[in-house]
């Protein structure tokens, strides 16, 4: 090849953040059902080992909304990431839920209140990343939960929500090595004037 030739943009090399960032991608495709755990698998051997960018599109090239519009870039998509690596994240109260969040936990802990936060979607994905630590989800009062996703090796999921027709839905997919997964759902007792919440929480009924 001469050397003012152009490059093609797929023999571009790729960083390992791009990778996996593309891992990530079937993470979410396997999550949505677009993949089989052993389809998930032998992807994500082959993009943890792609060194160019066309390497790396093939492995999602066939899998409708979560690709780039441009076939020459790797995968780009935008999610709330929570990392808790030998520490500990809270969230509670009125906070904002992405419609994907993903958590990478390492010997950590995650607790996760989502009773009183503001949730735009019908739908909220959350792609676990978990070895060694816990993570602690507490859900609204009619949501539902589909953990058929996360692959457990030496871990646990204590489920006190299930499935059903409640909304929003969480569905739970990644990870979980030597870790446990705690999900339940808030419940209410009204009391006079005040609102009493399990897990416990107290406040004004007109609140």
């Amino acid at each position: 090849m001469p050397p003012d030739s152009p490059i093609d943009p797929r023999e571009l090399r790729v960083s390992d953040a791009e990778r996996a960032h593309v891992v990530d991608v079937l993470q979410k495709a396997i999550g949505r059902g677009l993949l089989s755990l052993d389809e998930f698998t032998e992807r994500t051997d082959t993009a943890l080992a792609a060194k160019t960018r066309g390497e790396l599109n093939a492995v999602v090239v066939d899998l409708p909304g979560v690709t780039h519009e441009d076939p020459n870039s790797p995968v780009r998509e935008k999610a709330v990431e929570l990392r808790a690596n030998m520490s500990a994240i809270k969230r509670d109260g009125q906070w904002t839920v992405p419609r994907e969040l993903i958590i990478r936990n390492r010997m950590g802990s995650t607790d996760l209140d989502f009773s009183e936060a503001r949730i735009a979607y019908d739908e909220v994905r959350i792609m676990l990343n978990v070895s060694g630590g816990t993570v602690k989800l507490l859900l609204p009062e009619r949501s539902s939960v589909d953990t058929a996703q996360v692959r457990v090796t030496a871990g646990s999921i204590k489920d006190k929500v299930g499935p059903g027709g409640g909304q929003p839905r969480f569905v739970v997919a990644g990870t979980l090595t030597a870790g446990s997964l705690q999900l339940r759902r808030a419940s209410y007792v009204r009391i006079g004037s005040l609102l009493f919440r399990s897990p416990w929480k107290i406040s004004r009924a007109g609140d």
